[in-house]
């Protein structure tokens, strides 16, 4: 075929937004039978759809056939994000993370991700995508970049790197290739500033510490377009002392960051208690009398199970639930 086809296709696979090749109407009736013959879009609408009390909306997709996944849209004023998951289940096991405790299923592929995007009712309205859904996104790094392509290039959705954030809990060596070859921001799930508790918390720690983490973003330069974040998540009587802002602060002095401070939602099988307000307000302010910008971040769609460290999907493979089509 000439080459001009393969910009038709993109403009109608991300620009049009189609589910079909029937649908591509400037590209002759004999060349649309021969893609058919060999190609389809894997476009899928969304399984189930949930709303919040706070109109965060929570949507099911199917995938490989016999998993689920789930994304989470988050409006709010003028900013739409979209959370979205890079893998069915997730193998770091921290044990505060529902879909850490679901277990590994699989990777995503690069269509699975870009459907999550492409599929809600919501996509034109989208400012932001943040990867901080199902599953450790470097630990799919090969489909993240190719997603990140899609997300970036002219031909497809043509978005700034700026509006998009990968969230981590740190794998080295896919760490210093994102950084090396990516610009969009990042966000480290950091919990604890301490080895052996971060351990207790992330198994990863074991393997990929902390410390070892911040040396290798030290070497980037977060000034100007490029932003990190550091998530840390509040437990009660366990990372919330002034002694955890101070390691944190050591920790981090070095790097123009911003911290922030989640309420940990409580999971079943854990006995990890969240911490109250007044000690996340004075480990918050502790920080930034150090000069690391620290924000409270407010937790949304906790009532369907769509706040951070929430997602899990599986109760849809052992109780067969009946969801909508």
């Amino acid at each position: 075929m000439p080459e001009y086809i393969a910009k038709q296709i993109t403009y109608w696979l991300y620009k049009k937004k189609v589910f079909s090749i029937s649908e591509m109407t400037n590209i002759s009736l004999l060349h649309r039978k021969q893609l058919s013959k060999y190609f389809y879009i894997g476009r899928k609408i969304y399984s189930n759809r949930e709303e919040s009390s706070d109109g965060t909306i929570k949507y099911l997709f199917l995938v490989k056939k016999k998993y689920f996944i789930e994304s989470v849209f988050i409006p709010h004023k003028k900013r739409k994000t979209l959370c979205i998951s890079s893998q069915i289940g997730c193998r770091m096991r921290c044990i505060f993370c529902m879909t850490g405790k679901q277990g590994f299923k699989g990777q995503l592929k690069t269509r699975d991700i870009i459907n999550q995007i492409l599929s809600i009712p919501e996509t034109n309205s989208l400012t932001n995508i943040v990867f901080m859904g199902m599953g450790e996104p470097l630990d799919n790094i090969r489909v993240l970049f190719k997603v990140l392509e899609i997300l970036t290039s002219d031909y497809g959705l043509a978005w700034s790197p700026k509006r998009i954030t990968v969230s981590t809990v740190g794998i080295i060596p896919e760490l210093k290739h994102f950084l090396k070859k990516s610009k969009v921001h990042l966000a480290v799930s950091i919990h604890s500033p301490f080895h052996i508790e971060r351990i207790s918390l992330s198994p990863v720690e074991k393997k990929h510490p902390i410390t070892e983490i911040i040396n290798i973003i030290q070497k980037y330069n977060f000034y100007n377009q490029r932003k990190i974040s550091f998530e840390y998540i509040i437990f009660s009587g366990l990372n919330d002392s002034i002694k955890h802002a101070f390691a944190l602060y050591k920790l981090l002095k070095n790097i123009h960051c911003r911290v922030n401070l989640l309420k940990y939602n409580s999971l079943l099988n854990t006995s990890l208690p969240s911490s109250n307000l007044a000690k996340m307000i004075a480990f918050c302010k502790y920080l930034n009398s150090k000069k690391i910008i620290c924000t409270i971040r407010s937790s949304r769609g906790a009532d369907i199970s769509a706040a951070c460290g929430m997602l899990c999907t599986k109760h849809y493979l052992l109780n067969n639930t009946k969801i909508c089509t």
